[in-house]
C-alpha cells in the first residue's frame, strides 16, 4: 500500500483570507516503510511574509523571491502524489491550503476521502495527552533534536516515523506467509526428503557400568572413613541395592 506523508508551510492560517502555500514536503511510504523517495519544493507566494509566520518556519520573502509559483511546479507535485492516500498532522489545515492552490491554478482539488489525519489518530490513542508533533515524537522516542524551526520536508520525515508508530509500530509489516509461499516451501522440503542419504551406523553406547568399573568403585568406597550413609538404617548398599 502506497501512501504519501506530507507537510506544508504557509504565510498564515487561512487560505480564504489570502494566505498562501510557500513550502511542501512529501515522503513516500509503502506498507508503512519509507522507500527513500521524496518531493520537496518552495513557492513564491506573490505576497508579503508576515513576521509571525516567518518566526515559525524561517522563510523570508527574500529567500522565496526566486522560487517558482505553485502553478509552475504543480505537475511535478501531482505526479509524485498520484492517487495515494495523503497523511498529514492536523490534515484539514494542509488539505485546505493544497486545495486552495489547486483551485487557484484551475486544477481539480484532492478528494478529502484520501485524507489520513495523524492528529485524529493520536487523540483516539492518547486521549487527554499533548498531541503536537513535538510531544508525540517525545512519547514515541523519535529523535527531533535537529528540528530547530518548522520545515515541511523535515516535519514530513518525522511524521512518517510517527505514523508508523501510531498505526502498529515497526512490526506492522510482519505477517504469515501466503498460501503460495507455503506450497513452495512444502515442495522443497518434500524434494529434500526424497533424496537418499548414506549414513554410517554406529553401535549403541553402553549405559551401565561394567563389572570392572563396579569393582573399582567398591574398592574406592572401602577407603572412605565414616561415610554418611554408614549411619543410615537400613544401610544403603552402594552397589545399588539395600542391605
Amino acid at each position: 500500500m502506497r501512501e504519501i506523508v506530507f507537510d506544508t508551510e504557509t504565510t498564515g492560517l487561512s487560505p480564504s483570507n489570502g494566505d498562501r502555500l510557500v513550502e511542501i514536503g512529501c515522503i513516500e511510504i509503502v506498507n508503512r516503510v519509507e522507500t527513500g523517495r521524496s518531493y520537496h519544493a518552495y513557492f513564491h507566494p506573490d505576497r508579503d511574509m508576515p513576521m509571525e509566520a516567518e518566526r515559525v518556519h524561517g522563510l523570508s520573502i527574500t529567500f522565496l523571491s526566486d522560487k517558482p509559483r505553485f502553478h509552475e511546479s504543480v505537475e511535478d507535485l501531482l505526479e509524485f502524489i498520484g492517487d495515494s492516500p495523503l497523511v498529514a498532522h492536523n490534515a484539514a489545515f494542509d488539505f485546505g491550503f493544497l486545495n486552495a492552490e489547486l483551485e487557484r491554478c484551475g486544477r481539480p482539488i484532492v478528494d478529502m476521502a484520501r485524507m489520513v489525519d495523524t492528529l485524529a489518530i493520536a487523540r483516539t490513542r492518547h486521549p487527554g495527552a499533548k498531541h503536537s508533533l513535538d510531544a508525540l515524537c517525545t512519547r514515541y522516542g523519535i529523535d527531533r533534536s535537529h528540528r530547530v524551526k518548522h520545515g515541511a520536508l523535515l516535519d514530513a520525515q518525522l511524521l512518517a516515523q510517527l505514523y508508523v508508530e501510531l498505526t502498529g509500530g515497526r512490526q506492522i509489516g510482519l505477517g504469515l506467509a501466503d498460501s503460495a509461499a507455503i506450497t513452495v516451501t512444502e515442495t522443497i522440503v518434500a524434494d529434500i526428503a526424497a533424496v537418499p542419504v548414506s549414513r554410517a551406523i554406529r553401535p549403541p553406547r553402553p549405559h551401565c557400568a561394567s563389572p570392572e568399573e563396579l569393582e573399582r568403585h567398591q574398592a574406592f568406597v572401602a577407603t572412605l572413613v565414616n561415610p554418611v550413609w554408614a549411619a543410615l538404617a537400613p544401610a544403603v548398599d552402594v552397589s545399588g541395592g539395600q542391605a
